[in-house]
């Protein structure tokens, strides 16, 4: 935690859904030569002033609060890092993010686990590919670039449905903590190390929807105890070596709040499966689509705590719809922030599916530039 100490010395001294949307993708095998699981180094980057860090329910930067106007840009091609990653594409998004006043955004960074990181038969961990490093190198030095905030996505429910070539390698890994270990050792921990220099990288997405892991037979109906061991084991692991903040991004408030079947990633039951204090999400960040609205309500009118959730740490909205003519996007922001949520993450802000793209972000990004510039832009970039 030096940065954060770093910071906070600073500034005392200057005072969910993929599945709600139906997109189809193809699956793209492997490329690029593998390296060994130690092979990253750290990249550069500016760290300081701009490193969000929380106090209490706040997100801050350089002493001050900071709101994500956020998006989802899951994925340009489908397995970008170690696949098809375009340059130009996330120069040019980064750009036109920046000046609609969008902070944040959200990326897969694994898709399916058919490229750039690859598990072994028996869900032990295989290697790291130097494609895979080198694209998440460029991205990460385009986001320092245009002052866009990451949520790196490391997995999603994805990766274990029968439809995908390895899903029963990962299902192996996630089912034993030794295959656990293995991962975060070999990919996770690296990669908070290579990019814990960059400010930019402010948080790790453990996995997109878990809750359908737990729930849908195609993902292989795996135990909580399993799924949350996982979530466990990386979060002590990215806790002990950077200063990357850590979440889940669940798909249903269902499974994050003891009102309904019980928080599946509450301090308390991921400490309890690791046996390290270490162990913690530190915010929350439900998906929320209307088909949700009959059984867990609405979360834009009203306080985190008021949606259930435990009111202890910071939260966003980390997926919603973009596009809905019902219910305009930027009054949806505006309520948010007015209830007391730290951020929102329309889904997406490149229409890759019918839930939206730029010229729907776009709008409700604008309106809450005017709305809360300083706290959107608290370091005045």
């Amino acid at each position: 935690m030096l940065k954060k100490i770093t910071a906070l010395f600073i500034s005392a001294v200057m005072m969910i859904s993929l599945a709600a949307c139906n997109n189809e993708n193809g699956e793209v095998q492997d490329s690029g030569e593998q390296s060994s699981s130690s092979s990253s180094g750290e990249v550069s980057g500016e760290s300081g002033d701009s490193r969000v860090y929380i106090e209490g329910t706040d997100f801050y930067v350089g002493g001050k609060k900071i709101w994500f106007n956020g998006v989802n840009t899951p994925w340009d091609k489908w397995n970008d890092f170690g696949g098809g990653f375009d340059y130009d594409f996330w120069d040019t998004h980064f750009a036109q993010l920046k000046e609609a006043g969008v902070n944040a955004t959200r990326i897969w960074i694994n898709c399916n686990g058919l490229v750039g990181v690859l598990i072994n038969e028996d869900g032990s961990f295989g290697s790291v590919t130097d494609k895979h490093w080198s694209d998440l190198d460029s991205l990460f030095e385009l986001a320092e670039k245009h002052k866009i905030y990451i949520m790196a996505t490391l997995l999603s429910f994805d990766h274990f449905k029968d439809s995908n070539q390895g899903y029963q390698n990962w299902r192996n890994m996630i089912q034993s903590s030794d295959n656990i270990d293995g991962f975060v050792d070999g990919y996770v921990i690296p990669f908070v190390k290579r990019y814990d220099g960059n400010d930019y990288l402010f948080s790790i997405d453990l996995m997109n929807e878990s809750d359908w892991v737990f729930e849908n037979q195609e993902c292989g109906q795996i135990s909580w105890d399993n799924i949350s061991n996982l979530f466990a084991r990386c979060a002590a692991g990215i806790h002990e070596n950077s200063d990357v903040l850590v979440t889940a991004g669940m798909g249903i408030v269902k499974y994050n709040s003891d009102s309904y079947e019980g928080n599946k990633v509450s301090d308390e039951y991921l400490k309890k499966l690791s046996g390290n204090e270490n162990s913690y999400l530190d915010f929350y960040s439900p998906h929320y689509y209307d088909w949700q609205k009959q059984w867990f309500g609405y979360p834009f009118d009203k306080a985190p705590k008021a949606y259930k959730l435990d009111g202890t740490k910071p939260a966003v909205i980390g997926e919603c719809v973009a596009r809905d003519d019902k219910d305009p996007l930027a009054q949806r922001y505006e309520n948010a922030y007015d209830n007391g949520w730290n951020g929102v993450f329309a889904w997406t802000s490149n229409g890759i599916d019918g839930c939206g793209g730029f010229d729907d972000v776009k709008p409700a990004a604008q309106h809450m530039l005017e709305k809360a510039k300083n706290m959107i832009f608290p370091n005045g970039n």
